[in-house]
């Protein structure tokens, strides 16, 4: 039996489809025999068609099959059952409903759209609470996506206008990411304020991370290793990597990849949070949380920004030196600072801590770093990741890589309908025996940088760091990890420019955390992107993951470990694409029908910028790093804005070797 067709039919209701295809398709030949799960054809000569449809995912696939070799009369059947099927079931994008009168619960608005997602919401202990906030949070990112012109919430004042005042040295609008920092810089001795939306230390997301990214903290000297320790909530065994391939040739399967120290420690981030929280307040800091930033001006000497207090509605302003933007995707700064071009891409995540899941469904010395069950559905390839946390505590989530467009900014709820729906066809189990902790819900932004300078991330005392930066890995896209990674440059360069005076645009400019090795994945995500209004074969992108992870199977774990953490090099990179092509010719095809021309030469040109960038670690790697060091005491002195570049570009170069900072508190 030969498989001739193979689609989605973007629809739930597989009944549906079922009685559509026995009472309202005929097809231009041969005659229909109805079947339980689908229908058979006879068509002249005993050519005999058998078409199979089954859910899966919350949406539909169908499937034909014949024992003959093809014919006319049979692609003339296939393209009237396409054409019919593209007619009755085209692929719409479901938008939320608008919310009613203020008196009327969220659970009442989203009932009839997503009743699976008020359902086990109801079953969360702040189940209202939470759920008011994804809705939030899909409405303020949807008005973002489709109308960036957004009010101006950062203005200048007039030319050499100074304020009178200075209340702190740094004002951090963001209290999960911006915490971090703001602690480490509070420990170096400045003035530091968190301004916070949530009440400080809520989380919409949990936070898993390795050993040797933390290890930045450590050398910086924000925590200690036991410190460390007592902030792990679960440390596993093994990670894994698995597309779903049953729909794919036996010879295009995929190996389970496996990364034990990739994302393998589950951290306790409530505990982490109020460490932060703590050695910020001890060295002199504050918080205000509960407390919403409203907008700012910048003046010559400082920025002076504009609050709300959530419980009470009072109004407050306050001043300092520089203006950190850590809100992430919904942040108004920096949709102003980039319009449409804020976010290329973005990962709807959404998921759950979960207690109840049985041992012999998941052993939890494992996680799931990437794991699909299925095809595309529904315009997107859906994701999941398990991982492991404190006693019989998991955290589940679902996320799919999407491309930011106006006519389908991407939804959190409907990723919860899923999300609820479809749980037990990823792990066996019953949903009512489980016991629903918290949400863990999010927009994690991406952008496809091709320099360092093609994207907006400061302005005169003002600077993004974080999402709010799109400072992420392309393939996991975990903004913590990447922020960690990143955390020395960011802190030293900020010291520097901060001890000098060197607030302006260009300089600040320069502490933004662009790696060349990150930009030239940037085509990998792309290829697990359902393009906006595209309609792809069902198994495309599972193809396309499990020829690069069989591909990174093959490889020493080091390798897989140093691509998936964003420090892959140019020879390990040019030599897996080279043998990713070898292995799958069509894949570059593939690519270049889901990324356009447009991006396909971007990519080309960022391949030759990290190609430069490769010669260029060559030539200053083994000397600069050591070069300035001697150089210190006479260029910071004499020529600080100089001394900024200089540092700047020697955490450009990878693998130096130096671990700890530069600064003048070395």
């Amino acid at each position: 039996m030969r498989e001739l067709l193979y689609l989605e039919v973007p629809t739930p209701k597989v009944t549906a489809v079922c009685d559509w295809l026995h009472h309202e398709w005929q097809p231009p030949v041969g005659k229909k025999s109805l079947a339980s799960d689908g229908l058979r054809i006879t068509l002249p000569g005993q050519t005999e068609l058998v078409i199979a449809v089954w859910s899966l995912q919350r949406t539909t696939y169908l499937k034909v099959f014949s024992w003959q070799e093809s014919g006319g009369t049979v692609s003339a059947v296939l393209q009237s059952l396409k054409r019919g099927l593209d007619i009755a079931y085209p692929l719409h994008y479901q938008r939320p409903p608008e919310t009613k009168a203020t008196d009327t619960s969220i659970f009442e608005t989203l009932s009839h759209d997503y009743p699976e997602t008020v359902r086990y919401f109801q079953k969360m202990p702040r189940g209202e609470y939470d759920l008011n906030r994804v809705y939030w949070w899909e409405k303020r990112w949807r008005e973002q996506v489709q109308n960036p012109s957004i009010p101006q919430v950062i203005i200048s004042k007039a030319p050499n206008q100074s304020l009178d005042r200075l209340d702190y040295d740094i004002i951090y609008v963001g209290g999960a990411l911006g915490s971090i920092h703001a602690a480490a810089m509070a420990q170096r001795g400045y003035r530091v304020l968190v301004i916070e939306r949530l009440g400080f230390g809520r989380m919409n997301r949990e936070w898993n991370i390795s050993r040797d990214e933390f290890q930045t903290l450590i050398d910086l000297g924000l925590f200690t290793k036991e410190e460390f320790e007592s902030f792990i909530a679960r440390e596993y065994q093994d990670g894994f990597s698995k597309f779903h391939d049953a729909n794919l040739p036996a010879s295009r399967h995929g190996e389970t990849l496996h990364t034990p120290t990739v994302l393998n420690i589950a951290l306790d981030t409530s505990s982490l949070l109020a460490a932060c929280g703590h050695k910020l307040t001890a060295a002199g800091g504050e918080i205000w949380d509960e407390t919403e930033f409203l907008d700012g001006q910048i003046a010559q000497n400082g920025v002076e920004i504009n609050v709300s207090t959530l419980l009470t509605g009072q109004r407050k302003c306050v001043t300092g030196r520089i203006l950190i933007d850590a809100m992430g995707t919904a942040s108004p700064i920096a949709w102003q600072l980039n319009g449409r071009r804020t976010f290329d891409s973005v990962c709807p995540t959404v998921g759950a801590v979960i207690e109840g899941l049985a041992p012999e469904v998941w052993d939890s010395k494992f996680g799931d770093v990437l794991h699909s069950h299925g095809d595309i559905c529904r315009g997107r390839q859906l994701i999941w990741e398990l991982f492991p946390g404190s006693d019989k505590e998991l955290t589940v989530y679902l996320f799919h890589y999407h491309q930011v467009h106006p006519d389908n900014p991407g939804s959190l709820l409907e990723m919860y309908e899923d999300f609820f729906s479809i749980l037990t066809e990823y792990r066996r189990c019953d949903l009512a025996d489980l016991t629903w902790k918290k949400p863990t819900f999010g927009y994690i932004p991406g952008y496809y940088s091709t320099s360092g300078e093609d994207r907006q991330t400061a302005f005169d005392r003002l600077m993004a760091i974080g999402d709010s930066a799109s400072l992420q890995s392309p393939l996991i896209f975990t903004g913590f990890g990447s922020l960690v990674r990143n955390l020395q440059r960011l802190t030293v360069l900020l010291e520097t420019a901060l001890t000098h005076d060197l607030l302006q645009a260009e300089h600040l400019s320069q502490i933004r955390a662009y790696q060349s090795n990150v930009s030239v994945t940037w085509l990998f995500s792309k290829g697990m992107m359902v393009p906006t209004g595209q309609t792809l074969p069902p198994a495309r992108i599972n193809e396309i993951l499990n020829t690069f992870f069989g591909l990174l199977s093959d490889e020493p774990p080091a390798i897989a470990d140093q691509f998936i953490k964003d420090r892959t090099d140019w020879w390990t990179f040019t030599r897996l694409a080279l043998k990713a092509a070898r292995k799958q010719p069509l894949i570059l095809p593939w690519i270049y029908q889901m990324a356009g021309l447009t991006d396909c030469l971007r990519w080309v040109w960022t391949y030759l910028l990290f190609s430069l960038d490769a010669f260029k670690n060559l030539l200053f790697v083994s000397w600069f790093p050591q070069w300035l060091e001697r150089a210190q005491p006479w260029l910071e002195e004499k020529y600080p804005a100089w001394w900024l570049k200089a540092l700047s570009f020697r955490f450009s170069l990878r693998k130096s070797g130096l671990r700890f900072p530069l600064s003048q508190q070395t």
